[in-house]
């Protein structure tokens, strides 16, 4: 079994980690009935023995004693963090696997990236270190950071790239969520597009997220739910986008039905990590099977069914229509259409009750309706998983590399270039101690480089397929 590692930075990161260790918690409590400390647990999890004061050594064996998370918990600022330390989740971290500041980051990206990356870079590779000697087989390090505000652009690439120096051989998946148009904050376009250039360069894979997506997909939930058009097959509450069931906690705030969807990615993500399955998929197969050039490492993400189905006894057909759902945009955790763009590869990942013969009769039956590249027709990767989500019987979450990531780019580029040709709030970012006008022309020539390398494979699309010639040899 082997182990990963999460960086949450910054508030929305520790936001949406805060969700994703509760729900993960509860998964695993669905399972594990008898509280042992088992091999899908130490995935995540350690089991510490905290009797014998301090942080206590790890126990392999036996009844769970105290499970700590494999997470680094990081924001310049303390609010988000201190909340969760006196949350439900207050035992699973302690003060070893937090850096904290009081000042923030004030949305500037260099302020995160060049001022604290100086300041805590020791701090920050000694936890690391830490976590990762903790583990027997590490694996993977998945961050998880917003691209708009200061700490976690700034902060959150300068984490990745430290990574790469320090375990040049661990996965890095970074789940990043992007600003909407109507972002309240003026320099988000700065922060990601300088943020852009360390993903293009740092990360294996990227999840990008829309804040925009996930409204609306909370919003469709809710509209679905309070119309009564699903009748009896929908419970009150969406395990989805609720926390129902889960820790007591307070009052849920306006961001935790989005934050709990992007943490069901990622538990849906590393399923097969923690479970048994007849055809598990290894994290590193999803880079090595949907990366086929290095920087078109975007991966857009759908979830499906969105609502809790009531009935276990699934007809086919309803699973065929999560198949169908997988690749309408309105499923999509960013604005676009895979259907109309052009797939590199794709892989589905599939939770509970679904057989092989499921999973290969659906894939046949969409095909012919999706783009493929002419060099990697059969581009499919599949997973299959047989602990189901709490509250379902089954679950899909697809992963497309696909063209369809360019727009979201074009856009983040326009609201770039709009600030920059006017010079406006450069001076907050020149200020800082080395950061130059020259970072601002790099990271946006390597946004325009990646568009433009998206525009070259879009060219291809509706392009003859010719079969490559095989070598034919001579009998």
């Amino acid at each position: 079994m082997t182990q990963s590692v999460v960086v949450q930075v910054g508030q929305c990161g520790n936001q949406v980690g805060c969700r994703f260790w509760d729900l993960a918690l509860r998964e695993h409590a669905a399972v594990n009935k008898k509280g042992i400390y088992d091999e899908a647990l130490s995935s995540f999890f350690r089991n510490i023995d905290t009797r014998s004061g301090g942080d206590g050594p790890d126990i392999y064996k036996g009844k769970i004693c105290s499970l700590k998370a494999r997470a680094l918990l990081i924001d310049m600022e303390e609010g988000v963090v201190n909340e969760i330390l006196q949350g439900p989740l207050r035992d699973v971290f302690d003060s070893k696997q937090l850096i904290t500041d009081v000042s923030g980051s004030g949305n500037n990206w260099a302020v995160g990236h060049k001022l604290y990356g100086c300041q805590y870079r020791e701090n920050i590779v000694e936890k690391l270190r830490k976590t990762a000697e903790h583990c027997d087989c590490l694996q993977c390090f998945f961050i998880i950071h917003s691209m708009g505000g200061g700490t976690g652009s700034g902060l959150g690439t300068f984490v990745l790239n430290l990574l790469e120096d320090e375990f040049p051989e661990v996965y890095r998946f970074v789940t990043s969520v992007y600003p909407s148009g109507e972002d309240d904050v003026i320099t988000s376009p700065y922060n990601s597009v300088l943020a852009m250039k360390e993903l293009n360069e740092h990360a294996d894979c990227v999840l990008p997220i829309e804040n925009e997506s996930l409204f609306d997909i909370v919003n469709k939930i809710n509209q679905m739910i309070n119309s009564g058009k699903l009748g009896s097959t929908v419970k009150q509450n969406s395990l989805v986008t609720s926390r129902a069931g889960s820790a007591k906690t307070l009052q849920e705030k306006p961001f935790d039905a989005m934050n709990n969807i992007v943490a069901n990615l990622l538990l849906n993500l590393t399923s097969s990590a923690r479970f048994e399955g007849s055809l598990n998929m290894d994290l590193n197969e999803i880079s090595m099977n949907l990366v086929p050039f290095p920087r078109l490492h975007y991966l857009v993400s759908s979830l499906t069914p969105l609502y809790t189905l009531a009935d276990v006894n699934v007809p086919s057909r309803r699973l065929d229509q999560m198949f169908s759902d997988a690749f309408s945009r309105d499923h999509q955790l960013i604005q676009a259409d895979p259907k109309h763009s052009l797939y590199l590869a794709c892989a589905l990942l599939v939770r509970g009750n679904v057989q092989v013969s499921d999973l290969r009769r659906n894939i046949e039956r969409l095909k012919p309706s999706l783009h493929f590249v002419s060099w990697n027709q059969e581009g499919w990767k599949t997973g299959l998983c047989s602990v189901p989500p709490v509250g379902h019987s089954h679950s899909l979450l697809a992963l497309a590399n696909n063209t369809c990531v360019k727009p979201t780019f074009i856009e983040l580029k326009d609201r770039f270039m709009k600030l920059y040709k006017k010079k406006a709030h450069l001076h907050h970012y020149l200020q800082i101690d080395g950061m130059e006008q020259s970072c601002f022309s790099e990271a946006v020539s390597s946004l325009s480089d990646l568009i433009e390398e998206y525009n070259e494979l879009d060219a291809t699309k509706g392009g003859p397929r010719t079969d490559p010639s095989r070598l034919k040899i001579a009998v």
